[in-house]
């Protein structure tokens, strides 16, 4: 089976070309690579370029504007430009185990998305990884937190997944789901601007057209570069318009995917 792997991101290349090494180091290749940006500047811009002529598989780069966090805005661009069925996507800011997509394809069904976790690493380890260009972390390594969610067992994974009815702790940074399960519900709300809940705004119209969430441990193993929590001004507001998506069982946002090109 054929995926895309969208990438989103925001001024940060030195996060971005780690989580681009991870990718290379892939077992098995996504079969494009998407670059979601959310207005960069011209380091970010140049970093792509230089790595899209390392990468055996094409990679796409879609930016627009910096005028604000336009996060679903520009995801909503990278899965117009993306070729294939199904959509593996994940933030600029984590490092992918090397079996992340043979584990995500490995998990993919009819009727479902797909939420992973991730472990968290620590300041000290997160500066370390960026000065070294160190890849090479796993379940044993210093400097990460959540450590359970950093073990992979393969073998082991149908111990680890279950299937909800639910949109909660559904995160961006490690979700999959097919892009016509994406289309269908019109993809992510673009109103919704500013940090917080546009990915589970989008799980929670996806429960209401009957696409169950598919939670999967043991396997698809992330890890996230430590930063400072972004401004939260507008969460509220948005925490708010996902229980109403919930209440009112509403299943396509009236300003999406389609409303957008790229």
């Amino acid at each position: 089976m054929k995926c895309s792997l969208i990438i989103s991101t925001y001024n940060w290349p030195g996060a971005l070309e780690v989580c681009l090494l991870s990718v290379l180091a892939q077992k098995h290749l996504p079969d494009e690579v998407i670059i979601a940006d959310d207005g960069s500047a011209g380091e970010t811009r140049q970093l792509i370029a230089r790595y899209a002529e390392k990468f055996p598989v094409p990679v796409h780069h879609v930016w627009h504007e910096d005028m604000g966090f336009r996060k679903t805005i520009v995801l909503n661009k990278g899965v117009h430009k993306s070729k294939y069925d199904y959509i593996v996507q994940v933030d600029g800011d984590v490092i992918l185990d090397k079996h992340f997509i043979a584990d995500h394809l490995a998990s993919a069904e009819p009727g479902a998305f797909v939420r992973g976790t991730r472990a968290m690493l620590t300041p000290e380890r997160t500066k370390e990884v960026l000065d070294n260009k160190d890849i090479n972390i796993s379940w044993l390594s210093t400097g990460i937190k959540h450590r359970n969610n950093a073990l992979r067992l393969f073998a082991l994974r149908a111990l680890g997944a279950r299937k909800k009815m639910s949109s909660n702790s559904v995160r961006g940074s490690n979700l999959a789901f097919w892009k016509a399960d994406f289309i269908r519900i019109n993809g992510y709300d673009n109103d919704l601007q500013g940090w917080g809940h546009e990915d589970e705004e989008l799980a929670a119209r996806f429960i209401n057209a009957g696409i169950i969430k598919k939670i999967i441990k043991l396997c698809a193993v992330q890890y996230h570069l430590y930063h400072k929590v972004s401004n939260k001004d507008n969460e509220p507001g948005q925490r708010q318009t996902v229980e109403r998506v919930k209440e009112q069982n509403i299943q396509q946002t009236k300003n999406g995917y389609g409303q957008v090109s790229n």
